[in-house]
């Protein structure tokens, strides 16, 4: 018998791996175990949308170890929330670059092609910089690959980034403060844009939902949109940390013109058209060596 109610069970570390409650040995008790909740579920359906485009309910039913009504649930909320679009048997990914997934959903996306970014910018950075990192799940990667340098500064409107962060000793972390947006651990508003608008640093990283060579480069969501603006104006260097899959993509509020980044980082080789027009704009783009 099925049972909505699918447990993680914790392996090593933050590892966890799924069981059914069923499975439970007599006498374990329940540490190392939590019920996987419904949103935590719905939000693991969208990870698979996201990477496969597609699902099917009898396998996600499988999957969870959950009814077949349990899962049409789940994916007529997804449809609600304009995350998913219902299909015959299963549902599809809302193609639309102006919806904005859940921050948890994006984190997992194209992760190897964002530690590559990662690592690329953190050969940009000195000991001792003054940087600025957005909320984007892209500067998440590109936090947890600079964790080696010694004495940095950072300003962020990424909670997540700050948590990352926390262990760094000589390091000075600073939050711009803000009003946390719904469905996201970014700090947004007057606060937070005021709060960058009083530093100056070395370099920024940050990202964007797409990137296209007329309408320049857009994001779903327009306070962050605006942080992004305000961090663009506070750094000497501003880099811009996109993965191959923003090109040629326009979402909803403009961030800026192309030509206000000093620099492209990304993971694979871009078009030759793309090339020229950084060429052109006299920006310079970073990508994988062996790819080049």
């Amino acid at each position: 018998m099925q049972n909505d109610k699918l447990l993680l069970h914790r392996i090593r570390g933050s590892e966890w791996v799924l069981c059914n409650i069923d499975n439970i040995a007599v006498g374990c008790g329940m540490v190392g175990w939590k019920i996987m909740l419904a949103i935590e579920r719905r939000n693991a359906i969208l990870a698979k949308l996201k990477e496969d485009r597609k699902v099917v309910v009898s396998d996600l039913s499988e999957l969870y170890n959950v009814t077949e009504e349990t899962i049409r649930r789940d994916l007529e909320k997804l449809e609600a929330e304009g995350l998913a679009k219902k299909t015959y048997g299963g549902a599809v990914i809302n193609e639309s670059l102006n919806v904005e997934l859940p921050y948890i959903v994006r984190k997992k996306s194209n992760v190897a092609g964002k530690q590559v970014i990662g690592e690329l910018f953190a050969k940009m950075i000195s000991d001792g910089d003054h940087i600025i990192l957005d909320a984007s799940s892209t500067a998440l990667f590109v936090a947890k690959s600079i964790k080696n340098k010694k004495n940095l500064t950072v300003i962020t409107n990424s909670i997540e980034i700050m948590i990352e962060l926390s262990d760094r000793k000589g390091w000075k972390i600073l939050s711009t403060g803000g009003l946390m947006k719904d469905g996201a651990l970014s700090l947004v508003g007057y606060q937070a844009i005021r709060m960058i608008n009083s530093f100056n640093v070395d370099k920024a990283a940050f990202s964007v939902k797409g990137i296209d060579i007329r309408h320049g480069m857009t994001d779903s969501n327009e306070s962050e949109a605006q942080v992004k603006m305000a961090l663009i104006q506070a750094a000497k260097k501003k880099i811009l940390a996109v993965d191959s899959s923003k090109f040629n993509k326009i979402s909803f509020t403009k961030v800026g013109e192309i030509k206000e980044v000093d620099m492209v980082i990304t993971d694979r080789k871009p078009s030759d058209e793309w090339l020229s027009k950084f060429e052109a704009e006299g920006i310079d783009v970073i990508f994988p060596e062996e790819q080049g």
